[in-house]
Parts: C-alpha cells; sequence; structure tokens
C-alpha cells in the first residue's frame, strides 16, 4: 500500500462459494469514492469460480489481493479471521464487506471522514438497505457519536438505542482494535461479530453517519440464514454474549432482571419447538448451548435452573427486591 497524506484503509471480502454476487460486491470495492485502499479476497476452498474471479479482478486492478484457497474447508468465522491477518500492517482502519453484499460508493470516503473527526471512535456504522428496507436507523440526527458504553448496554438490554450494529459489512473499525486482539473474532461465539463489538467498545466509542452506505442481501443459501432457520440460534446465542458481557457494562441488578427475562423467553422457545427435539443437530445444538447458559443439556434442567433465576432476582436472601427507580 503506498504512503498517502489519506488514512489507507484495508478492505477485506472471505468468500466460500460466493461466485453468483461476488463480482457485484468487487465492483461496488473497486468504485469507491475514497481511492486510498488495498482490497484482500480470502477464498475458504471454494468449488465454484469465485477464485477465478477474484483473480481476474486481482489481474486488472493492482489494489485487489487474492489468499488463494486453503487445503481444506474452515468454518466461516476462521476464514474471517484469516482475511483479516492479512490486512496491511500501515492500514489505519478496516472494512470487513461479505461476498453476497455491496457498499455505496461513498461507503469509505464517508465512514474514515467521521473517525477522522472523531479519534475516540473504534466502530463507524451508518444506515444500510437490508434486502428491501433502511434499517439501522433510529437515532437523531444531531448524534453521530456515542459513548461506547452506552451502546454496548443499550445492546444488552434491548434499548433505548436502536440496534447499530448490522453486520461485518455494515461497520469500519479502527485497525487498532484488530491488531490489539487476534484472532479478532472468537470462533466458539456463533455471533462472533456482536461479540467483538462489545469488546472494542469497552474502550472506544461508536460513530454513525446518517446516510445510506452499505448493502445487506438476504438469501437463503446464506450461512447466518440457513442455520438461523435450521436450528433457531439467536435466543441461545443472545443469552452467551449477555453473560460475558453483562457484568461488563451492566449493574448487578440490572444484570440479573435481563437475565431473567433472557432464560424466560429460551424456556418458552425451547417449549414450543418440541417437535424439533428428535433432530439430532438441533438436540446437540442445544444440548450445549444449555450447558454453557447454565450447566445443564435438558429443556426440564433448564427449567429448574430458570427457578433457581427467578428466586434470584425476585427474592433474594428471602425478601422481595424492590424495583429499581
Amino acid at each position: 500500500m503506498a504512503a498517502t497524506a489519506r488514512p489507507p484503509v484495508s478492505i477485506v471480502t472471505p468468500v466460500y462459494n460466493g461466485a453468483r454476487y461476488l463480482g457485484e460486491c468487487i465492483a461496488s470495492v473497486l468504485g469507491q469514492t475514497y481511492a486510498e485502499f488495498e482490497y484482500v479476497i480470502a477464498d475458504n476452498a471454494s468449488t465454484d469460480d469465485s477464485l477465478a474471479i477474484a483473480r481476474r479482478y486481482a489481474d486488472r486492478d493492482q489494489r485487489v489481493r487474492v489468499i488463494a484457497s486453503q487445503d481444506h474447508l474452515s468454518n466461516h468465522i476462521a476464514n474471517w479471521n484469516r482475511a483479516l491477518s492479512h490486512v496491511h500492517p500501515t492500514a489505519r482502519y478496516v472494512k470487513v464487506l461479505h461476498a453476497d453484499d455491496w457498499l455505496f460508493e461513498e461507503c469509505v470516503e464517508r465512514m474514515v471522514e467521521l473517525a477522522e473527526r472523531h479519534p475516540s471512535v473504534g466502530i463507524v456504522g451508518a444506515y444500510r438497505l437490508d434486502h428491501d428496507r433502511v434499517t439501522l436507523d433510529g437515532l437523531p440526527l444531531s448524534v453521530d457519536v456515542l459513548p461506547g458504553a452506552a451502546v454496548a448496554r443499550s445492546f444488552l438490554l434491548g434499548g433505548p438505542l436502536p440496534f447499530l450494529f448490522g453486520s461485518p459489512s455494515s461497520l469500519l473499525l479502527r485497525a487498532g482494535a484488530i491488531k490489539a486482539h487476534q484472532p479478532f473474532y472468537d470462533e466458539e461465539v456463533l455471533h462472533a461479530d456482536n461479540d467483538a463489538c462489545m469488546r472494542v467498545l469497552e474502550d472506544s466509542d461508536f460513530g454513525f453517519v446518517h446516510q445510506v452506505l452499505t448493502y445487506t442481501r438476504r438469501h437463503e443459501m446464506a450461512i447466518s440464514t440457513m442455520r438461523v432457520n435450521r436450528i433457531g440460534t439467536h435466543a441461545p446465542n443472545q443469552i452467551v454474549l449477555f453473560q460475558r458481557w453483562g457484568h461488563v457494562f451492566l449493574s448487578k441488578d440490572e444484570y440479573d432482571r435481563k437475565l431473567f427475562v433472557l432464560l424466560l423467553y429460551y424456556s418458552a422457545w425451547l417449549a414450543t419447538s418440541v417437535r424439533k427435539w428428535p433432530l439430532r443437530e438441533f438436540r446437540t445444538y442445544h444440548r450445549e448451548r444449555m450447558r454453557r447458559i447454565l450447566g445443564c443439556t435438558s429443556p426440564r434442567e433448564l427449567v429448574r435452573g430458570f427457578g433457581l433465576q427467578v428466586r434470584k432476582t425476585v427474592m433474594p436472601s428471602g425478601r422481595s427486591r424492590q424495583r429499581a427507580t
């Protein structure tokens, strides 16, 4: 990456069998109004034309660098980390872009401008076009920087701020935050992108550009869509993230009360999903989640653990807890 007056940016795209949309993704990067970037495409042993497509673009534009397929297929989060491990040493910012998404032409420029104005900002978000509707909205137009702790608390408690993280494609990250924690994404956490955001917000603020800058594609072959629909990952992983970060950003009373609500929801959801229990993948997944959440391996034990949490939340030391004011 050549020296430049403007801060250099590394854009990274991890891809596995993304040939259908990869060309559109790459074209959106090369069409950015911000030209001071390198673009790393990390192929994950694709069996379609993904690698060939990436190499064709690399042959035409020296800013594109292709990390060839590995000998074996890795899980998608491991490939995210592999892509980030190739971020240029001089990069000041990193923009992740998934192979089925794309960027509006001013995306990088607008996000970098905001981060440069506010050195405390570690993550920059913006409105996104999510399939056919604009999301990540709800902030007042006058607000473009939020304290990191406030964003993290709102994520954990479900408000009052709107959800601002979106997906990795929605955000710009300060490169120092990525270089300080390798691997950046925890491969043991399914929603590793949200987990990584919480880690960054321990020490930095969140910036927001009031402009539609990214596009998230929704389709049935997306890894996240397939996993959520098949075995139901949202509720248990929300609890796992809450248990990891609730003690960092919340008071003990806030933590206990919100955990009570999350366990109630998960218990009710499992009860309504009884027909899925004969499916081995579903059963194995949720037993492992229950073990991580409360040290149990069956819905009955989860309900028992939930009951203990009820008593802990509502009647600590045998007395009713006063409602927080």
